[in-house]
């Protein structure tokens, strides 16, 4: 599972955040660092609702355009990546000093399991090799059903959506 991020990562990712903004001759306002922040201290995937709600929760008063807002911004400057996971379903993850991953999505829960598996790393090197092509990222989503129909059910019920394996 992912950790909240170190606070040296925090401070690099504000900066890089600052200067994409100036940059663009975008507003630096407090609201867009909070969102950053919350993002960073936050574990894994997650939904621009649950940035919202965890920054009202904790007393921010940030709008829920802000966070949407920010989101694309971030997006931009490659501090966040957004998943699709199902027609409507979209998760974002930090992406700085973060180990690429990939994801395993049960059809039937919509639980989304994170791996991480170096032989891709080798087939997409091999791939760039074969084909004289310059890859600069990817993303992998492998579809299917959970084993363990009780356990799915549960997570049906319970909305439990996010697990990560270690290797």
């Amino acid at each position: 599972m992912a950790h909240q991020a170190p606070e040296e990562t925090i401070h690099l990712v504000k900066e890089i955040f600052r200067t994409y903004l100036k940059e663009r001759n975008q507003r630096q306002t407090p609201e867009r660092f909070m969102v950053l922040e919350e993002i960073y201290r936050s574990d894994g995937h997650f939904d621009a609702d649950d940035i919202f709600f965890n920054m009202k929760n904790s007393g921010s008063r940030v709008s829920r355009a802000t966070v949407y807002n920010t989101l694309d911004l971030l997006i931009e400057c490659g501090l966040v990546q957004r998943q699709q996971f199902g027609k409507n379903q979209y998760y974002y993850e930090r992406s700085y000093a973060y180990q690429q991953h990939d994801h395993m999505i049960c059809k039937e829960c919509g639980v989304v399991i994170e791996f991480c598996d170096p032989r891709i790393l080798e087939i997409q090197k091999l791939m760039e090799k074969i084909h004289d092509f310059k890859i600069e990222g990817h993303s992998l989503h492998l579809i299917g059903t959970c084993n363990n129909v009780e356990e799915c059910n549960r997570r049906k019920e319970s909305g439990d959506k996010i697990k990560s394996l270690k290797n």
